[in-house]
């Protein structure tokens, strides 16, 4: 069996957040637990997985990357002119 993708859930100060799930997926999440829990021998909360998962997925999203550099860009070019010191005259 191939690795998980996701290892140790470091403990990280929370935001709370509800959401709503299809029960598939609750059930999904609970089976990931318990898979995780006996590759690593760390009991999780299967709600716990939500944030790391969601982490993954978007710093493994190449499109979503493209597109947060392209608007981030214009804006850091924005700001380096700026700070360019303006001509005299």
């Amino acid at each position: 069996m191939s690795k998980l993708k996701i290892g140790t859930i470091l403990d990280d100060r929370p935001v709370k957040l509800s959401i709503e799930l299809p029960a598939q997926v609750n059930r999904d999440l609970i089976a990931y637990a318990d898979v995780l829990a006996r590759e690593t021998g760390q009991t999780i909360e299967p709600t716990k997985l939500i944030a790391p998962m969601l982490t993954r997925f978007m710093s493994t999203d190449r499109a979503f990357a493209r597109s947060r550099r392209a608007k981030l860009e214009p804006e850091q070019s924005n700001r380096a002119a700026s700070l360019r010191p303006k001509p005299t005259l």
